[in-house]
């Protein structure tokens, strides 16, 4: 099946030809997966080289498995790396997260080689995995795939001098494909990761075109986009419960006129939406909307509207198809 083309702007050198007397292409799924808040999305991006995934210092922040395909030379042989971002692994604690759980886990199983993202600064503080870093990795063992460990946010570590005893420490505790420290916010020390997860590919392409990016249509990027505006200004207690699904789309040539609508499960958490006077839905409003014209690169119109489902976090038909299918018609 073909995958639809993303009109997401990405890196132009991803598509530089391959060398002639290069090695064979290569191309394979690489999942991305670890606790919430270690920065998988924030990875994502950096190794596209362009904004995908919505990111935002919340738990929770993931809600379905992201397609991002990185395809470039990779000293000069063609790569093609299907990577899918995940939800955050940890102990569900109601519906929406049981389903964002099963999202991930499924996900694992689809990798040719698995990716552990952990944070840094915790593991050379602890110089060991953390707990919930190491169920991840028991749920990645049985699966028998090459597990790259890559150490995010070691622009962090404050004594620099404690990381090579950490990797060697690391080093031990399992046969990882290999160990890397990186930073995905500054993009620093990527390409190793790269080319570990292309030695363990099979030859051949997942796409014959060069600027496949993603599976996902426009309104989906859409809704993401205004659920990131809203998770920078509200506070903790409402985004758990907020979901945004996109129920207007005309293009009137010069304008597309877009009609989403925000919901929350409690008329407290509309109130905090809205704000006094209107002016805390304005203020995302106008904040997704600028992002909106920045990804499809045309002038948007955009109406926002709240409403209130009570308890869809617990439904699972409500959760499926707010979290798969962006609608819950």
């Amino acid at each position: 099946m073909a995958r639809p083309r993303s009109t997401t702007p990405r890196d132009s050198t991803a598509n530089r030809k391959q060398k002639p007397d290069a090695a064979p292409p290569r191309a394979g799924r690489c999942v991305i997966a670890g606790r919430p808040n270690v920065g998988k999305s924030t990875l994502l991006n950096a190794l596209l080289g362009t904004k995908l995934a919505i990111v935002a210092p919340r738990p929770g922040t993931t809600r379905t498995v992201l397609l991002g395909v990185f395809d470039a030379p990779v000293e000069g042989a063609r790569t093609q790396i299907a990577f899918l971002d995940t939800p955050g692994l940890e102990a569900p604690k109601s519906m929406l997260g049981r389903v964002l759980v099963e999202e991930a886990q499924g996900a694992l199983e689809q990798g040719d080689v698995l990716l552990l993202l952990v944070d840094a600064g915790d593991v050379v503080k602890r110089r060991a995995l953390a707990p919930e870093d190491q169920r991840v990795l028991e749920l990645m063992k049985p699966l028998g795939k090459p597990i790259v460990l890559a150490l995010n946010k070691v622009d962090k570590v404050k004594d620099k001098g404690q990381l090579l005893p950490t990797l060697e420490v690391l080093a031990k505790a399992h046969p990882w494909a290999t160990i890397v420290p990186c930073s995905a916010l500054r993009g620093s020390n990527l390409a190793p990761i790269v080319k570990e997860i292309r030695e363990h590919l099979p030859e051949g392409l997942l796409y014959e075109e060069d600027d496949v990016l993603t599976d996902r249509p426009e309104r989906f990027f859409v809704a993401e986009l205004v659920r990131e505006a809203l998770l920078a200004h509200v506070r903790q207690e409402v985004p758990h419960g907020v979901a945004v699904q996109v129920d207007e789309w005309v293009d009137e040539g010069k304008l597309l006129r877009i009609g989403v609508t925000i919901i929350v499960t409690k008329d407290s958490h509309k109130a905090i939406v809205i704000g006094a006077r209107g002016e805390m839905l304005k203020t995302i409003g106008q904040e997704a909307r600028e992002n909106i014209e920045a990804m499809l690169e045309r002038k948007v119109f955009l109406r926002t509207f709240v409403k209130v489902v009570p308890g869809w976090t617990e439904d699972p038909e409500k959760v499926r198809r707010l979290t798969r299918e962006g609608s819950l018609s």
